[in-house]
């Protein structure tokens, strides 16, 4: 054994403070490897991933289809694209009798796809509170989009009117025609003003059907449902299924039916 080992064995053989202290026997240095990653945790990850490529390429596919649909495309370009309707709050609307100083939301275009979706973000904005008024002028379109619309309407409480208004709030007459009717047929209370318009008519599908009398039968129920709800007479139905052209209805005629409950054009 040479000094330097008699040395360190001396080192642990005797303690400064406690006993005599033998050597550790087949002291050996622990060396730390980092080796690769081992396989099954290799085909762990391998497999995570094409399962995550499989979920993900199969709901890009589905989501592709749906948006890929004419119907789709058309209800997108309403809603974020170009609406087909446009808006305008007017603070203070005289119609007279208990619709003076009413702030209203005027409402003007085609009905389109979108248009329920529309509205309901416009009627966020503008702040309107039960009583305040909708103004519509419109040739019509989207019948169910309107049905949507009209219950919108009648949720809120608000009341409707046909006309154009500009920003002192001046009313002048406008028209609304076919689906239009069920916006405006949507008010607690629906205002008639003089001079302005309402149209109905028989309502058509457009898309193929496999049974178009079915189909129209279908159409002129769920219709029918609606007038009925929103405390209109059913002859109004009559009315829209007499026509494919465009029936304008007299003031008296709208009364009677109860489509306009309150005409206050005459000042």
């Amino acid at each position: 054994m040479s000094e330097t080992d008699r040395r360190e064995e001396s080192s642990f053989r005797s303690s400064p403070t406690g006993p005599r202290i033998a050597p550790p026997r087949g002291a050996a240095r622990r060396l730390t490897v980092e080796g690769p990653v081992p396989l099954p945790a290799r085909r762990r990850l391998f497999w995570s991933v094409v399962i995550f490529l499989l979920l993900s390429s199969g709901v890009l596919i589905r989501a592709y289809r749906d948006v890929s649909r004419p119907e789709a495309w058309a209800y997108w370009r309403d809603q974020y694209v170009s609406p087909s309707l446009s808006s305008a709050v007017i603070a203070n609307v005289d119609l007279g009798g208990a619709a003076r100083g009413r702030r209203a939301l005027a409402v003007s275009g085609e009905i389109g796809p979108a248009a329920a979706s529309w509205l309901r973000d416009r009627l966020d904005d503008a702040h309107l509170v039960p009583g305040d008024l909708v103004l519509l002028s419109s040739p019509g379109g989207n019948l169910n989009q309107a049905v949507i619309m009209g219950e919108a309407i009648r949720a809120r409480g608000l009341s409707t009117a046909v006309g154009v208004a500009d920003a002192s709030g001046r009313v002048r007459p406008a028209y609304c025609a076919s689906a239009c009717v069920l916006v405006y047929a949507g008010g607690k209370i629906r205002y008639g003003v003089e001079g302005s318009a309402l149209g109905v008519h028989r309502f058509v599908n457009t898309a193929a059907v496999s049974d178009p009398v079915a189909d129209a039968q279908r159409t002129a129920g769920a219709v029918l449902g609606y007038v009925t709800r929103m405390g209109i007479s059913s002859s109004i139905v009559e009315a829209m299924s007499q026509t494919r052209d465009v029936r304008w209805l007299a003031p008296d005629q709208a009364l009677a039916m109860n489509l306009i409950t309150d005409p206050v054009g005459k000042r």
